[in-house]
Parts: C-alpha cells; structure tokens; sequence
C-alpha cells in the first residue's frame, strides 16, 4: 500500500490503520494505476522509464528533475480522443504547459485551454492553431482579450458583465464576431478541497445561477448581437472521482439553456462540462477511466436534453491532470534521514516545496518509493520533507519506505505532472528543476533547469 490521506494518522503516528503495514517485500512493489505506463523495475531492482534506468538519468540530468513519460503522455491523449470520439477534448494548459507539451497534444488531435495571456503566448508559440484554443480567466485583461481576438482564438469563455462590455467593444471595433460561451456557477459542491471547488456561489468564477446574473448575460450578449454566444461552460471543482456532481451540474445548466431558448427563440449549440477528473496519487484514489466517464456525462446530457425538449448540443470537456499528471514523476536524492525518537522517520530530499507546493497548500497526498534500488528491508513509517526553510516543507507525508533508506539514494514521487512544475516556485532562491522527457529509449529536456545566473539576471538593484 501507498501513503494514505490527510488525517489517517491522526493521533498515534506509530499505530498505522489496519492493512497498512506492508510485507517487506512489498517494499518494492510499484501499483499500476500510480506509475506512467513505462515505468517498471529493471532487473538491478532500479526504476526504468522509457527504457532509461533512473540513475542513469539522474546522472545526466541531475535531481531533482520531473521525468515525463511521453509514451504514457500520447496514450492518455488518446485515450480520451477515443473515448470523446464526438467531443472537444480540451487539454487544461494550467496543469502543464511549455511548447513541447502543446506540439504533443496538438499533434493527438486535442484542443487547448488556457486561462492567462503567458499561456496563449506559449500556445501560439508553439504552433497551436489559435480556432483550436479556448481562453478562460476571471480578469482578463483588455490587452488580452484584444490578442485573443485579434489572432482568431475559437472560443472565449467570459466570466463577469465588465468581461462582456469589453470584449463586445474590441470585437466591434474590428468587425469581428466572435464566439464565446458563458461560464456558469451553478451551485455544486465538488467534495474537494475549498480552494479547487469552483461551482460554489461564493467564489471568484463565473456568472451565477441561482441569482439569475447568467441568464442576464445571455440575453445581453444575445440582444446586443455582436459577440456569438455559443453555448454555456460549467466547471464544478478538481480532483474529482464522483460523477454526480456533473449529474447536477448538467441539469441546472440545461435548464437555463431552456429558459434561454423559451426567452429569444436561441438553442445554444454547444456545452462545456468543464474537467477536474480526478487521478490516483495514492491506493485509496479509485479514478474513473476515460471511457466510464464519457458513458457517464453522455447518458447524463442525453437524459437532461430529452427532459427539456433540447437538441443535444455539441459537447466538450477539460481534462488536464487526467492526462499529463499520472504521465509525470519528480526524482529526488536522499540527503538526510532522521529518526525523532522513535516517532518518525524524517527522509529529506533535495527539493520540496519549491517544486510541489500542493502538499502544503491543498494537503495534498502523495507516495514514494525508493528508485534506485530494490530492498529487502522491512518497512519504516516514513515522512519525505524538502530541504526549504519551513516545517510545512512536505513532499510525502506518510510512506512506507524501506528501513535501509539512505543518503545518496533516488527517491521517485509519481503523480507529480499537473500543478508542481506550473505552481513552482524560487522560494529560498532555489532553481526550479528540469522536466525531462522520455520516450523509445532516449531522453530530451523539454524544460531545462534554472540557474543561479537565471535567479540574478532578475535582480536588477
């Protein structure tokens, strides 16, 4: 078993909860659903990837890295292509994104989201056609509502009536008509944590249901006839394994979708179901495959249009971490292990919060495994902390990890492609660390690592 969640060890940390407690051998056993596909352990008890073995890229690349399976990587992207085959898969730039990442899903067919003017540089950069991209965000800026316009980006999703009054300017002054849908907050509780549950009332995104503001929005931007509203977005929350949510998502947005209709004698031809899919990061996630969900949200749309007398409208759905995050795992070395008093086991590594921040942000779970070696050692409770200036520098809070875990050793995090490179940070002027990608055998960085000249050449005083 993988480390559990927050709070299992509440209360004696040295009495684990029944079941946890692994056999030694267990010690080195890797659980699939955790793991990027090419990940397996070599004959020397190593971790391999792609055909590499860890060491040998830790030895070219240095720690801490994040290691991209892109094999994994393509094969979620068609998964989901597969599984959506009548949809608009947008890949969730916020998860990950650099050029490589965009050419790989541009590349499988998919469409982009991106939610700041810093990524549509990127995408643009990269060749992403720009009718093949959506652009969120809550405060977009009139310089980046006049680039999305002005280089043919395929939908933006506006979020406030200020948004409206200023994108129906640009797009009047440049005799532009363009399409956009409307984010709605309808009032659902994801079952996540309060900072990633986005549907709720009371928070920052979108256009409320209950207090009639994005039925307003419709007919504003159906009466003044310069923007085309294409259809409605609803994004309920992250990390995310219960599909009822969607379930009562829907319904609410489709049923303002016929009060729209039975208001201006408009049916909006499209729906955005939003993303938030959740991944396993450890045993106790259960995520549901590409192809149960698109059963799922299908028999739920279907049924919601049939009881609304609505065509079915023209679907698209976000996934990011679904992709990219189980296709990544970060390598460490081992710099210092400490036991406190028999309580716990202290395994510091040479990164942390710097370069995966959701530990201590979200309380985030993780798991471990020592990479470099196979172990015949019994198990050890084991916390794995960053070398930062904080108690709260946690990578992994609780993992069995073998009792001969020592300085020098590879210590892979796997989970780690969504939110730790794009959420990392300088904090304690640390460099930020490489993303390395692997594929058929050979390893090409596709983020190269910060240096120290990289710190400075900021610091202009």
């Amino acid at each position: 078993m993988r480390a559990h969640e927050a709070g299992a060890l509440h209360g004696d940390i040295t009495s684990p909860q029944p079941g946890w407690l692994r056999a030694p051998e267990d010690v080195n056993a890797l659980v699939p659903q955790l793991w990027p596909c090419g990940v397996e352990r070599a004959a020397d008890g190593a971790l391999a990837v792609g055909g590499l073995g860890v060491r040998e890229l830790a030895e070219q690349f240095g720690t801490p890295a994040y290691v991209l399976d892109e094999g994994d990587l393509r094969a979620r992207c068609r998964d989901f292509r597969a599984a959506f085959p009548d949809h608009h898969v947008y890949y969730a730039g916020k998860a990950f994104l650099c050029r490589a990442i965009v050419r790989v899903i541009a590349e499988e067919g998919l469409y982009l989201d991106v939610c700041t003017g810093g990524e549509l540089a990127v995408a643009l950069s990269a060749g992403m056609p720009p009718e093949r991209i959506g652009f969120h965000g809550n405060n977009k800026s009139i310089s980046e509502l006049t680039r999305a316009v002005e280089t043919g980006v395929g939908r933006i999703i506006v979020d406030s009536f200020d948004e409206i009054e200023r994108l129906t300017a640009i797009a009047r002054e440049r005799g532009v008509r363009q399409a956009v849908l409307i984010r709605v907050t309808v009032g659902v509780e994801a079952h996540t944590h309060e900072f990633i549950a986005t549907a709720h009332e009371d928070q920052k995104f979108g256009f409320s249901l209950a207090g009639g503001a994005a039925f307003e929005a419709a007919l504003r931007i159906i009466d003044e006839d310069v923007l085309d509203l294409r259809g409605l977005h609803s994004h309920i929350g992250s990390q995310i394994f219960d599909t009822s949510g969607f379930e009562v998502s829907a319904r609410r947005v489709l049923d303002l979708q016929a009060q729209i209709r039975d208001a201006r004698g408009v049916e909006l031809p499209e729906l955005d179901l939003g993303g938030g899919f959740g991944i396993a990061y450890t045993t106790q996630d259960d995520p549901a495959s590409p192809y149960d969900l698109a059963k799922r949200l299908n028999k739920i749309v279907d049924s919601e249009c049939a009881a609304h007398e609505l065509g079915v409208p023209h679907l698209s759905i976000e996934p990011g971490r679904a992709i990219v995050g189980p296709a990544v795992f970060t390598l460490y070395e081992v710099g210092t292990v400490k036991d406190v008093d028999g309580l716990r086991t202290y395994v510091s590594v040479d990164g942390g919060m710097s370069d995966n921040i959701r530990t201590a942000l979200y309380g985030a779970s993780y798991s471990a495994t020592v990479a470099s070696r196979a172990s015949t050692a019994a198990p050890i409770l084991a916390r794995v902390v960053g070398k930062h200036c904080e108690s709260g520098d946690i990578v992994v809070k609780d993992e069995f990890l073998p009792a001969d875990v020592q300085p020098g050793d590879l210590l892979a995090v796997p989970g780690t492609g969504a939110y730790c490179r794009s959420m990392a940070s300088n904090y304690n002027h640390v460099p930020r660390p490489p993303v390395v990608a692997v594929r058929d055998g050979q390893a090409r960085v596709i983020v190269r690592r910060e240096t120290e000249d990289d710190l400075l050449a900021l610091d202009v005083g």
